[in-house]
């Protein structure tokens, strides 16, 4: 696949997604928005490998497999997954450590391996590699140095976000549970019973789930150096939508077996032109 090939492919998978980091990414360089959308494309097809119900279990295997080993090599070979020789580009000119991305294609193989978690540090490990890592990632083609630390928080924050919002979707699409089963078992609920209506301990089990996704938006807001925020601003739009949908959730009682929580796309605009606009202002 040509550069330009590459390119079109990757703008267009951004595009279809229709996902908060599309957005984000406008405010980027060209060149940088360019690159990230390359990586999302990257992330999006992994993501889907994962997810893709209809695909027998060894052929999702076999794809994730194939783009480890793209990943691994410095060539082009023919029948290499899309965007491959682009995304390998895109590593070497923003000096991307190989590691972080092998972390995403790991995140991807492990929801094919399992789909629960015995305890917080074993859905932490699996939330670091499908959103921490991602995050390492798209901080160093922004531009970020020295924020590590905020990559990481953000990303465990975002997971958390995310599993508290399609939490319902997720066990009835797939049996897939990513509350820590000692978590589950503290607070009285049975895996999946938040998909016919609100069990018996919910409230306080949500409560719990949100004291720690807030924990690690306030530790990534400490980890941000203040040179780095106008280079991070993407990010922090990210954190500021996610933020703002948590709130929601949790202002409704997190009704997940009813309600799809979802910003308008004019809200996640207007908060995204806040961020921006603040961000330009602050030295």
């Amino acid at each position: 696949m040509s550069v330009s090939q590459a390119a079109d492919t990757a703008e267009a998978i951004t595009a279809a997604s229709g996902s908060n980091l599309a957005l984000a990414l406008r405010v980027l360089p060209q060149g940088r928005r360019r690159d990230m959308r390359v990586f999302y494309a990257f992330c999006r097809q992994v993501d889907d490998l994962a997810d893709e119900p209809g695909l027998p279990l060894e052929d999702r295997r076999a794809g994730l497999r194939a783009w480890r080993e793209a990943l691994l090599r410095a060539n082009a070979v023919p029948g290499e997954p899309h965007v491959a020789s682009a995304l390998r580009r895109v590593f070497a000119r923003h000096s991307v450590p190989l590691e972080w991305a092998l972390e995403v294609v790991r995140g991807c193989e492990m929801d094919l391996e399992g789909t629960r978690y015995r305890t917080w540090e074993e859905l932490r490990g699996y939330c670091y590699c499908v959103a921490s890592a991602v995050g390492l990632v798209s901080a160093r083609i922004f531009g970020g140095t020295g924020c590590e630390r905020y990559a990481e928080e953000l990303g465990l924050a975002l997971q958390m976000t995310n599993i508290l919002r399609d939490s319902a979707e997720d066990f009835a699409v797939s049996g897939r549970v990513y509350f820590p089963a000692d978590e589950l078992a503290q607070f009285g609920v049975e895996p999946g019973e938040w998909v016919s209506g609100e069990p018996k301990g919910w409230k306080a089990l949500m409560a719990f789930q949100v004291g720690r996704a807030r924990g690690h938006y306030a530790a990534a807001t400490a980890a941000l150096p203040v040179s780095e925020r106008r280079v991070m601003v993407a990010a922090e739009i990210m954190r500021k939508v996610y933020g703002t949908l948590l709130d929601r959730m949790e202002s409704d009682g997190f009704q997940v077996w009813k309600q799809a929580y979802r910003l308008s796309r004019r809200r996640k605009v207007w908060l995204a032109v806040s961020v921006f606009a603040k961000t330009l202002l602050s030295r």
